[in-house]
């Protein structure tokens, strides 16, 4: 799952203010209960506007027209007590544009995402318990123990191969105690293993392909397929993992060959590491091994599932789809997870009853970022209501009108970055965010997708380096090496990476 959006695994910002009390960091759900009052309040004051709207319901630039709104301080505050009702399915009236639990037109709120985030939280959760993961992971780490360049790329690929389908992010903790050990016993010192796990998982959810927390839950957003743009993000990240495994190697290399180059330096013991001495782990089973090829096979077809295969092959958007599309969406892949969840537990012989009940425990750990997603929602459905969002379209629209779809989606990244940090939590920020910045990819002539790609780039870089996620200033409380140290080994690669991504989502723009 990606970083910041539960915020039971979310690392506390520590400051002593006088008086001696600890500061936290606040959850995203506190984050974003504060953010619905203050758009609430800011909603009377933002005059209430409209732009016509095409037969697809977009809107048409330069059509926005103020309007007279007829809400009353009592809608205004039901609305407000209703938004988290709203958020999960509220339905928005055809006739009036207002979303509301008890109207008659199209469903508003994200209760098909919210589903879908607790049916694929209990199959990742299924997997795990199977422990097939955690044990094939272990045994690639072992196989190339003694061949040290081999052993980071072999980790920090699998890593982000897993970032960028499902958001492996915080379960990498778990592999510090297996993977310090061996970087050790090669010569290496504890950022190596550091950079190898954060920047392996980090990675590949900044260039999420299908991940659900983040291209999904954005692609839902802007109303667009969850496959939408995969081309590009698929380049995206084969380009940036080669940098940064890379990077990573480089230090390595460079540590191994004169240890006072080293950024963490080494702690009593760290050089009487033998890899030699390294346990083996147990092998697979024929289980593990018949788990593994299970899931390979679910996200394999899921990716399969949302592809616009006729757009992605042809180039043309529009193209009429093949027919073997299945042009699935968000219902449809939770029932897919829903029922890879139960295969997984037959195949690895759980038995009913616990089954059922990791398939609970799993659902109820993912609640945190579903309700997140739905509290999100809940702002738009405030600002849908009091009709301002057409009103801040609007005072953006003259921003971009002009600019040349690269510059727009370069900007979309840059001003990404500050909203990454305010809202931590990448679903929430995905839904808060791309009603605004989707139909302003309209105006700039730039495809959805790309804004999308954009969007989850500037996400998933500053997830590499803000000291408010667990999994990195957890990484580095478990590897001993210290936050100012791992900042000093990361700038570099973070800038070389963030001109990558300006490249990659300015050709995107001018491509689609």
């Amino acid at each position: 799952m990606d970083p910041g959006d539960d915020p039971s695994t979310r690392a506390d910002v520590e400051e002593r203010p006088p008086g001696g009390k600890k500061f936290t960091f606040p959850s995203a759900l506190t984050i974003l209960a504060a953010v619905t009052l203050a758009v609430w309040a800011l909603a009377f004051l933002v005059p209430p506007g409209a732009y016509d709207r095409d037969g697809d319901g977009a809107p048409v630039q330069g059509t926005y027209h103020r309007v007279d709104s007829d809400q009353s301080f009592v809608d205004r505050l039901n609305d407000l007590f209703l938004s988290p009702v709203n958020g999960l399915y509220g339905v928005q009236d055809a006739e009036t544009g207002e979303v509301g639990p008890d109207l008659a037109g199209e469903l508003y709120g994200s209760a098909g995402v919210f589903l879908f985030v607790l049916a694929i939280g209990a199959f990742i959760t299924v997997v795990f318990a199977t422990g097939a993961l955690d044990r094939g992971i272990g045994r690639l780490a072992h196989r190339l123990r003694d061949r040290g360049a081999l052993l980071i790329a072999g980790v920090m690929l699998v890593f982000s191969l897993l970032g960028t389908v499902e958001g492996f992010a915080e379960e990498t903790l778990g592999f510090y105690g297996l993977i310090i050990p061996l970087m050790l016993a090669l010569g290496y010192d504890r950022m190596v293993a550091t950079g190898t796990i954060i920047l392996g998982a980090g990675i590949g959810v900044l260039c999420s392909t299908v991940n659900p927390f983040a291209t999904g839950v954005a692609s839902s957003a802007a109303d667009i397929s969850l496959g939408d743009g995969i081309v590009l993000r698929g380049i995206m990240w084969v380009v940036l993992t080669a940098v940064t495994i890379t990077y990573v190697i480089r230090y390595a290399t460079r540590v191994r060959a004169n240890p006072e180059r080293s950024l963490s330096g080494f702690l009593p013991g760290d050089r009487e590491h033998n890899a030699a001495d390294a346990p083996e782990p147990p092998a697979l089973t024929r289980l593990h091994q018949a788990v593994l090829i299970l899931v390979t096979l679910v996200f394999a077809f899921m990716i399969f599932s949302v592809v616009p295969w006729a757009g992605a092959l042809t180039g043309d958007a529009d193209a009429t789809p093949y027919g073997f599309e299945l042009g699935w969406s968000f219902p449809q892949l939770a029932a897919l997870f829903l029922v890879a969840a139960v295969l997984v537990g037959v195949v690895a012989r759980f038995g009913e009853q616990r089954l059922s009940a990791t398939i609970i425990q799993g659902a109820a750990d993912f609640i945190s970022p579903a309700l997140v997603i739905v509290l999100a929602r809940g702002v738009t459905v405030i600002m849908n209501n009091a009709q301002i969002t057409d009103t801040v379209l609007h005072s953006i629209e003259g921003v971009v009108s002009g600019t040349s779809s690269a510059f727009f989606a370069v900007i979309v990244f840059l001003v990404n970055l500050p909203l990454a940090f305010l809202i931590p939590s990448t679903s929430g920020h995905a839904t808060l965010a791309m009603p605004i910045l989707a139909p302003l990819a309209d105006f700039a002539g730039v495809s959805r997708a790309v804004v999308v790609t954009a969007w989850q780039a500037s996400s998933g870089w500053m997830n590499l380096w803000v000291p408010t996620t667990a999994v990195t200033i957890g990484g580095v409380a478990l590897a001993k090496v210290g936050y100012d140290k791992y900042l000093r080994f990361v700038w570099p690669l973070l800038a070389i990476l963030a001109v990558l991504i300006c490249g990659f989502v300015a050709l995107g723009a001018v491509w689609t």
